[in-house]
């Protein structure tokens, strides 16, 4: 692989860090370097510009209030629509994936999105927590979806995205379809971190990265034994 650096940049960790989802960063750097390709990690906090020049964007989950006012600056800065106009990788979760979409609501206010994905999210009837699963799309060639989710949102896709999963555990966007995609953009409503969790998906997000079809294989024992017995608990509980 190629000796230079990937450049992560993780958004906002002061305003999107509630549940945990650094760890996505921590997944794609550990994997990245394990392969022998240098990394360069980022924290970009809100009051600060954000750099238009990094490989691969993470935005983590957050409250009502944080997530608005990230939404907000996202928009003044533009430095993120101008990384993705370039051909970067963004990788969002569960708040930061409702701010790709046109809208969502934060503290009952319709509040506006980047509009870098065709979605809205609005609220849902019932808050959504648990494991959340199911088969990925198949153009993705990735194993099930592996997750937790904790959200209040119902997410709407738009023709011009694709679903990254069909749900058979869990609400995801609207107990059906989980998540979306298009060209080089992914969210989720995955944590767990959902890299660590789904470790063939920051694959994905490497190889989008580096332009790789294939990356040498690793050693995801413990990975594997995570999802399954996260898969083993989902089926025990739908027996129940």
């Amino acid at each position: 692989m190629s000796t230079e650096s990937l450049r992560i940049v993780w958004i906002y960790p002061d305003l999107l860090s509630t549940y945990g989802d650094r760890g996505n960063m921590l997944i794609l750097a550990h994997r990245a370097q394990q392969r022998g390709l240098p990394v360069e990690m980022h924290e970009v906090r809100s009051d600060q510009p954000l750099p238009s020049s990094a490989d691969i964007y993470l935005l983590g989950g957050g409250e009502d209030g944080p997530q608005a006012l990230a939404a907000q600056r996202l928009i003044e800065d533009g430095g993120l629509h101008r990384a993705v106009a370039q051909g970067s990788v963004v990788f969002a979760v569960c708040a930061g994936y409702q701010l790709l979409g046109s809208s969502f609501y934060a503290k009952g206010a319709k509040c506006a999105g980047l509009d870098m994905l065709d979605l809205s999210s609005d609220r849902g009837p019932a808050r959504a927590v648990g494991e959340l699963a199911g088969p990925i799309d198949a153009r993705l060639g990735l194993p099930p979806l592996s997750g937790f989710e904790n959200h209040g949102g119902r997410t709407h896709l738009g023709v011009g995205v694709f679903p990254l999963a069909r749900v058979t555990t869990g609400v995801g966007n609207d107990g059906n379809s989980e998540g979306a995609w298009h060209g080089k953009l992914l969210g989720t409503y995955s944590h767990g971190p959902a890299l660590a969790r789904n470790p063939a998906l920051a694959d994905l997000l490497l190889r989008w990265a580096v332009g790789a079809g294939q990356l040498p294989p690793l050693d995801d024992t413990w990975s594997d034994r995570m999802r399954s017995e996260r898969a083993a608990a989902v089926a025990a509980a739908a027996r129940q």
